[in-house]
């Protein structure tokens, strides 16, 4: 993402973590612990658990979520199931970041078949999935994208990004948005998976981060979102949070969420509220169009640790690593 990573920044943040149990979240800041029981989302019954061979809980929307959805006012304004892949130039839905990236990241973003490709579930064989994968290859490319930087440079790693063609907003019509997506985490050290939403004129049209997280670390992520009205100033992200979860995120299916109003950013994590944000900048992102975006980063600030950046060296990247899934990605808006 265009920001310094959520672990190195500089400004001192309330730090909050949440830990699931049972429907309770446990909060914990520095000078105290406090329980906190969440309200579930009033159609939380729009999220099933579907147990695998081991047991383990996989989540997904209800064949009936958009009817339960709509009651509540939810209308579809996006839903992508991957049967076509977003580096196929006929997509509708997707257009490919092709070059490198910021934040001292070591990838390559292509639109080779061996990062980005749609493949069969294995799982429920008429259901397809969006694999981003990253590959450990020195390769040359442009350091930036081509419209923006020119200058080719040496890459250790490639992976993929998409960006949605579609911008999305709040504004006098539309009220509220829910941006929905079901992902699997990828493992390996450097390894760090986002879903994002942004603006064009960065950071002037601002960025929500619904998941940033580290493959090495599969119990957390972190979210945050990012405004200033000065073109490419570098920025500090606001309300950054760390949630802690009690189950592998990387093992298993979640469906990662963001309600976003007009003072409010409200994320879900299967269904469950567990942040809300209403900090002072959240209304600055009224009328802003923003991306929705996911890629997958090979180090770079993200792993930032005592000042000291991780090596290609030391990223081994092993074979059934760097590998992240999506489902499908949806968008709901409410008047």
């Amino acid at each position: 993402m265009e920001t310094h990573s959520l672990y190195a920044m500089k400004r001192a943040l309330l730090s909050l973590t949440m830990l699931f149990s049972l429907g309770i979240f446990t909060a914990i800041t520095p000078s105290c612990r406090q329980v906190v029981l969440y309200p579930l989302d009033p159609v939380v019954s729009a999220i099933v658990c579907q147990t695998d061979e081991s047991n383990l809980c996989s989540f997904d929307y209800a064949t009936s979520a958009d009817s339960l959805l709509a009651k509540d006012g939810w209308g579809k304004a996006f839903d992508d199931n991957f049967d076509k892949s977003p580096a196929d130039p006929t997509n509708p839905n997707w257009r490919l970041w092709i070059g490198g990236s910021f934040n001292n990241e070591l990838q390559l973003y292509t639109n080779n078949p061996e990062n980005i490709a749609v493949t069969k579930d294995f799982e429920k064989t008429a259901n397809n999935l969006l694999v981003i994968k990253a590959k450990k290859r020195k390769v040359k490319g442009y350091k930036y994208r081509q419209d923006i930087d020119e200058t080719w440079k040496e890459f250790d790693f490639t992976s993929a990004r998409i960006e949605s063609k579609a911008l999305f907003m709040l504004n006098d019509i539309t009220s509220q948005l829910r941006v929905a997506a079901r992902i699997k985490l990828p493992t390996g050290y450097g390894m760090g998976a986002s879903f994002w939403s942004y603006g064009d004129n960065w950071p002037t049209n601002g960025g929500i981060a619904i998941i940033q997280a580290r493959g090495h670390d599969p119990y957390n992520f972190q979210n945050a979102y990012f405004y200033d009205d000065v073109l490419y100033r570098e920025l500090i992200p606001q309300e950054g949070r760390t949630i802690t979860s009690t189950t592998n995120l990387t093992d298993r299916w979640h469906v990662y969420e963001m309600i976003w109003q007009k003072d409010t950013l409200t994320f879900l994590l299967d269904g469950q509220v567990i942040d809300t944000k209403q900090g002072d900048y959240v209304a600055n992102l009224f009328e802003k169009p923003q991306r929705i975006t996911l890629n997958q980063v090979v180090g770079g600030d993200l792993f930032l640790r005592e000042n000291t950046l991780p090596t290609a060296d030391q990223i081994v990247l092993n074979g059934n690593e760097g590998i992240m899934q999506v489902d499908w990605v949806k968008v709901y808006a409410k008047n």
